[in-house]
């Protein structure tokens, strides 16, 4: 749209405005405005439907749809529960993790489209009238005044919009506008493995566990999506192109081989159209924040998909930094200490994950993906001693299903 057809709306002031509607935002959004914080949602999208949105609803997260009162309504909508996680490795079926042990309510993943939660969250949200959800506005870029933020402009379907606020949060995922806009510096930290991403059919009826598949040279992960399987083929970064230089048909029947219960549906992707390449990352900003600004999920710290966390961390720096700021927010108190606190709060979990992440990149998925182990070597011996000892499976389980630090629900509904 050029510049000269773009018409100037009437500015809007509210207490919060968040830049993004996943995760983070849309939890950040409902739990401030269910304090009673008016708060404005700036989504880029029409809607929430993206294929590279992670499907896993962890047990910390269904702990606090318990905590809200929301959980009942919440497992009304279509979804598989996976209380263990199980893998096909080197010829053998492991269990990785036991859900069913944790201390939660909901002692199992939740496998749902992302879109189907976001959909939820914002319908949760709406029930408020501090709430408002503004889709396909795209941020341009934040409003100063001197070193402080006090808003941001969109580009939206009826024209150029600014939107004045206590805070901006920045909650649009690792290729964030917000952190570029602030001038915020990132630490990469680096990852050695890309993803790539497609669908096969599902027969309904097939017993086989949400989980995946690993064989030297191979790491292959499959999400139960209900009619299909959303599959992840990790790949060693910058090899996308010698794969297909291969051909399509050499690389489905090498998945077929590791995943001869897929055959068939493989056949299904019959281009390399179909499959498309999730680019990982890890980094971590240094300082989430400035003054009226705050970034939180992946715009603070992009995440690996190893467990799946990257979700979780998210939502649980937005139950943190609603419990921190909300109260400011609603009395026009907010100073840059307040800011400090939810990083303060949040970064040890993140280091620790992500260096937990990193470990297993380096130590065994890409010692994996390399060849280093053949079938006659046997099962890792760390693999192997989760398959004897049946209490260790507790421990990838609290980490995936509960993380580090798990945030609870400290404010109040608004009367």
């Amino acid at each position: 749209m050029p510049e000269t057809s773009l018409r100037i709306l009437p500015p809007l002031h509210t207490r919060a405005c968040i830049v993004g509607g996943g995760p983070a935002g849309m939890m950040l959004g409902y739990l401030l405005a269910r304090t009673g914080v008016d708060v404005i949602v700036l989504e880029r999208h029409a809607d929430f439907f993206r294929d590279f949105r992670g499907d896993t609803i962890h047990p910390s997260t269904l702990e606090l749809m318990h905590e809200l009162g929301l959980i009942d309504e919440f497992l009304a909508l279509p979804h598989e529960k996976a209380e263990h996680l199980v893998g096909r490795i080197y010829g053998e079926t492991v269990t990785i993790a036991d859900f069913t042990h944790l201390p939660v309510h909901c002692k199992y993943l939740v496998l749902m489209p992302q879109w189907d939660f976001l959909d939820f969250l914002a319908r949760q949200a709406l029930r408020y009238p501090h709430f408002r959800l503004l889709r396909q506005a795209v941020m341009t870029e934040l409003i100063e005044d001197g070193e402080r933020v006090v808003g941001v402009r969109a580009d939206t379907p009826e024209g150029r919009l600014e939107v004045r606020a206590d805070l901006v949060v920045g909650c649009d995922g690792r290729h964030t506008t917000v952190r570029e806009r602030a001038g915020l510096e990132t630490h990469k930290i680096g990852a050695p493995i890309d993803v790539l991403w497609f669908r096969v059919p599902r027969d309904p009826g097939t017993e086989q566990p949400t989980g995946g598949f690993i064989a030297p040279g191979s790491f292959f992960v499959t999400l139960n999506r209900g009619s299909y399987w959303q599959c992840g083929h990790v790949i060693p970064k910058g090899t996308l192109e010698n794969l297909r230089a291969g051909g399509l048909e050499a690389w489905r029947d090498g998945l077929a081989r590791l995943a001869p219960d897929l055959a068939e549906g493989l056949k299904s992707v019959a281009s390399w159209d179909d499959v498309k390449l999730l680019t990982v990352e890890i980094d971590r900003m240094p300082r989430w924040y400035r003054e009226g600004l705050l970034c939180i999920g992946d715009a603070a710290h992009a995440m690996s998909p190893v467990g799946g966390v990257g979700i979780n961390l998210a939502i649980q720096d937005a139950v943190a930094a609603s419990n921190l700021l909300a109260e400011a927010l609603r009395g026009s108190r907010l100073s840059v200490d307040d800011l400090e606190r939810v990083q303060r709060r949040r970064e040890w979990p993140v280091r620790v994950t992500q260096r937990m992440q990193v470990a297993v990149q380096d130590e065994v998925i890409s010692a994996v993906l390399s060849g280093q182990r053949t079938l006659a070597d046997g099962l890792p011996l760390p693999v192997r001693m989760f398959q004897r000892f049946a209490l260790l499976q507790r421990l990838p389980a609290r980490l995936v299903g509960l993380g580090v630090r798990p945030e609870h629900v400290q404010t109040k509904e608004a009367a």
